[in-house]
C-alpha cells in the first residue's frame, strides 16, 4: 500500500497529487452506498478508532496507487438475505465508477472480501424476546 501522495498530473502551474487516503475514502463511501452492505470490516485498528468516537471513512479499504492506476481491496459485512455475489459485483462496479469519475485514475481491480453476515437489529430483538421465559403473551 502506498502511503505517499503520488504524482498524478503536472500542469503548467504545478502538479496535482492525490493522497492514497483520498482514494480509500472514496472507495469506502462507494461501498456503503450499495444495497446489501451492512458495514465495513476494518479489523482491530478500525474497531479501536470507533471506540474512541472517530468515524473512519476508509475503514476496511486498502489501496495501491500508481501514476495512472489504482487497485482496491474492500472488506465488508453483508446484510442477511442478500445474494453475496450480486452485492460484491455491485460493490466492484460502484467503487470503480466512483474512483474513476472523481480522480481520473484507471481502476484495474476491486477485490471484495466478505468477512461477516449481519442480521437486522429488529429481528435480533424479536429473537431475544422470544427466548425470554418471563415474556407474557
Amino acid at each position: 500500500m502506498s502511503t505517499l501522495p503520488t504524482e498524478f498530473e503536472r500542469t503548467e502551474i504545478g502538479e496535482i497529487q492525490i493522497a492514497p487516503e483520498v482514494i480509500e475514502v472514496i472507495a469506502g463511501l462507494a461501498t456503503v452506498e450499495v444495497s446489501g452492505v451492512a458495514g465495513m470490516s476494518g479489523g482491530f485498528a478500525g474497531g479501536f478508532a470507533e471506540l474512541l468516537g472517530r468515524k473512519n471513512m476508509s475503514k476496511g479499504v486498502k489501496v495501491e496507487v500508481g501514476q495512472r492506476e489504482a487497485a482496491v481491496d474492500v472488506s465488508v459485512i453483508i446484510e442477511y438475505g442478500h445474494r453475496i455475489p450480486d452485492v460484491a459485483s455491485s460493490i466492484q462496479q460502484n467503487v470503480k465508477r466512483s474512483i474513476e469519475n472523481m480522480t481520473g485514475l484507471t481502476v484495474v481491480e476491486v477485490n471484495v472480501q466478505v468477512h461477516d453476515v449481519q442480521f437486522k437489529t429488529a429481528e435480533r430483538i424479536d429473537d431475544q424476546t422470544d427466548l425470554n421465559p418471563q415474556r407474557v403473551k
